[in-house]
């Protein structure tokens, strides 16, 4: 017998198999970390539907024993939760709006409207999103306290019709993949700039938009320290600021207190449930054309 006779021979896996334990891995990691991210919210509602004596029992109950619907009615009835809501929605359209239209149009002039300085003036753009709004925020309010818009929603939603960094980053980057003999064709037939963008440029970065407006949506429902900053009337509460002046005045109701963060979220599921496939698809599109 040889020496490489007397070797032992490797094992060889079909290919068939290590395609199954590798998608077998992959469905165990994903739904480890779906159980860890869903965890957390599956508990805020079991306790919003638990009365006072079993959320404090030991060990903890997993599912409520009776269900108390009711804590939502009671929490409703404490807060001026339409109000706040309306407030929340009038924040997070405009200013979601805002963000989509100023970015578009500030992205198309630095990617398809040739001018001197365009690149520089991008890198100061992008410079921009170094400074965390810590730095700009009180600066900002001594302007606006400057020209009577504080204790109003206008400081939350003006500034995003002004443009954001990074949306104007995503958004050029989006319109840079549309080729270049669409606005030079346009321009031949005499269309101005303002024409390209809105009836070439817009129809065709949808997916971008859709990215842009659901993120700024989601910064504003969720932001607090804008409104805090600048509200001063609780008729003009957003609901996260709302949210906290009922953890103050309720702080030992946890009950009522997960009812209202559960009610809090439920707009964010529905939105993100609607509009799903064109996240995905504006940040599939972005990352490989990108």
């Amino acid at each position: 017998m040889t020496v490489a006779e007397q070797l032992p021979q490797t094992v060889q896996v079909p290919p068939a198999r290590r395609q199954k334990i590798v998608s077998s891995a992959l469905a165990f990691v994903v739904t480890l970390a779906v159980t860890l991210f869903a965890f957390p919210l599956y508990w805020m509602v079991v306790t919003a539907l638990k009365g006072d004596a079993e959320i404090f029992q030991s060990p903890p109950g997993m599912v409520p024993h009776p269900a108390i619907w009711s804590n939502f009615e009671r929490a409703l009835s404490q807060i001026p939760f339409w109000s706040y809501v309306r407030n929340s929605l009038l924040y997070a359209v405009l200013s979601a709006t805002g963000a989509c239209f100023s970015g578009a149009m500030v992205a198309y002039g630095f990617s398809k409207v040739r001018w001197p300085g365009r690149e520089v003036l991008f890198f100061v753009v992008l410079i921009t999103m170094l400074l965390p709004y810590q730095v700009t925020m009180i600066p900002t309010y001594l302007i606006f306290r400057s020209i009577g818009w504080t204790g109003t929603l206008l400081p939350l939603i003006v500034p995003a019709f002004l443009g954001n960094a990074y949306f104007i980053f995503l958004m050029r980057q989006f319109i840079r993949t549309l080729p270049d003999e669409l606005s030079d064709s346009a321009r031949i037939d005499g269309c101005s700039e303002w024409r390209i963008f809105t009836a070439i440029v817009l129809p065709l970065i949808k997916p971008a938009l859709a990215v842009v407006f659901l993120n700024q949506f989601l910064n504003a429902w969720k932001d607090f320290l804008g409104p805090l900053l600048y509200l001063n009337d609780p008729s003009q509460y957003t609901l996260s600021l709302g949210l906290q002046q009922f953890q103050s005045a309720n702080g030992q109701e946890w009950a009522l207190l997960m009812a209202c963060a559960t009610i809090f979220t439920i707009p964010l599921f529905v939105l993100f449930f609607f509009t799903q496939r064109y996240f995905v698809e504006g940040v599939t599109f972005t990352g490989i054309k990108s």
